[in-house]
């Protein structure tokens, strides 16, 4: 009777983990649609092929050597063993905790909910280098990221390692539960050390300092990504409580999907308000970055706040978001999609507020984790920026930028009817 009960278990958390991996990955078709949304049309294709090949590439390269990086052991180098064993060797493992005790999982099913994020953190910085980056240049850099870079990360927060031998952040009382800085700050950081060497589009500053809007192409389409991400994010959330097989984490879950649906909507109004006080005029790019940034902001802890908590949580984060968007704008750090702002400086707000409704984290220890990711992924990422830049370029010429990324990089258009 114990083992049946153990099986059906295993088969709630295993299918469980499986549908929400299956809702980030739907979350690619966000990001992919938001950018596409907010670069002109000539940079359409470009957008969307670099989306649908970073996603095969993050999948590949965690496969090969970013899961075993992060969590140790060659899993899928040496093959996955049949179903009846990993059920004996999961009840092998939580006999001690009994049933309900600890979530048990396929590992196949684990690496599946694991290398959707590793994906989702390379999105972030597709839109970041948007309409002037290279697409092999890019490409290039997402197989040292989602291979090396995002894992080892991974492996001091997630994975429970040292911090290359030297300290602890979980002793530290560093806690992320889905991955405000492990993968929303992480991609944020690689995208700055990228934009930083890529530079602004032409145009975008005139001679004297200011700053030219750009306007997106479709947004409709962006507004579409958005609520794409919005749906996608209660498995991003959802997902990382990491079972459903007892009431307690059901419980759990419903309280995760309360409090990530009540931060992005918080995030819109404040975003919302804040561009009718500065712009006078109700923005619709700021109104999507808002409730994005609510989403990032409750990543970090949506299981403890209350519902209200929540809400206020991401009514600061939405408008955090918009004057972060136009403080870069000030020192010429071009963002065509406001990524950077949304997951970075947002992510970092998020990693902040933990310990406010989570007891067990420390505030040094959140500082102390935002500064190592940060660090460790700006500074690699830069070097392996660097070494693109020499090799084979980062940028289009000045010539196919204004021609656009489409015909030069992909040689076709996303609205060939519509010839100037």
């Amino acid at each position: 009777m114990q083992n049946q009960i153990f099986e059906l278990q295993y088969a709630l958390d295993t299918f469980y983990f499986l549908m929400c991996g299956a809702l980030v990955m739907w979350m690619a078709a966000g990001f992919t649609m938001l950018e596409a949304g907010l670069v002109r049309s000539k940079n359409t294709v470009e957008i969307l092929t670099k989306n649908i090949a970073l996603f095969a590439t993050a999948c590949t390269m965690y496969m090969i050597c970013g899961y075993a990086i992060m969590y140790g052991g060659d899993l899928f180098l040496s093959g996955i063993s049949s179903g009846e064993t990993l059920v004996e060797d999961a009840l092998a493992t939580s006999a001690e905790n009994g049933f309900g005790g600890d979530a048990v999982y396929s590992a196949a099913s684990d690496f599946f909910f694991q290398v959707v994020f590793v994906a989702t953190c390379m999105s972030i910085v597709s839109g970041a280098v948007a309409e002037r980056m290279k697409l092999w240049s890019f490409l290039l850099f997402a197989v040292v990221m989602t291979g090396v870079i995002y894992p080892l990360e991974g492996s001091w927060t997630w994975g429970g390692n040292d911090v290359f031998g030297l300290f602890n952040l979980k002793d530290m009382g560093f806690s992320d539960f889905a991955g405000s800085g492990i993968v929303h700050m992480a991609g944020a950081a690689a995208a700055l050390a990228g934009v930083l060497l890529l530079g602004s589009r032409k145009g975008k500053y005139g001679p004297n300092g200011e700053i030219r809007a750009i306007p997106g192409a479709n947004l409709p389409l962006a507004a579409l990504g958005t609520l794409i991400l919005w749906m996608g994010w209660f498995g991003f959330n959802g997902g990382s409580v990491l079972k459903l097989g007892d009431i307690a984490s059901a419980n759990s879950v419903a309280i995760v999907f309360l409090n990530t649906n009540a931060a992005a909507a918080g995030g819109a109004i404040g975003a919302l308000l804040l561009a009718r006080i500065i712009f006078g005029k109700a923005d619709l790019t700021m109104l999507l970055n808002g409730a994005l940034a609510g989403l990032v902001a409750i990543t970090a802890e949506p299981s403890t706040p209350s519902a209200l908590q929540a809400t206020i949580f991401g009514l600061i984060a939405g408008i955090i978001v918009v004057l972060s968007i136009l403080a870069l704008d000030k020192i010429k750090i071009d963002d065509p999609v406001g990524a950077i702002s949304v997951h970075g400086v947002v992510g970092l707000f998020g990693l902040l507020i933990v310990p406010i409704t989570q007891p067990a984290s420390t505030f040094i220890g959140q500082i102390v984790g935002a500064a190592t990711i940060f660090a460790w992924v700006f500074i690699a990422s830069l070097v392996v920026w660097s070494i693109i830049k020499v090799v084979i370029g980062l940028r289009i010429s000045e010539e196919d930028e204004y021609e656009g990324a489409d015909i030069a990089e992909c040689g076709m258009e996303a609205y060939p009817e519509f010839i100037r």
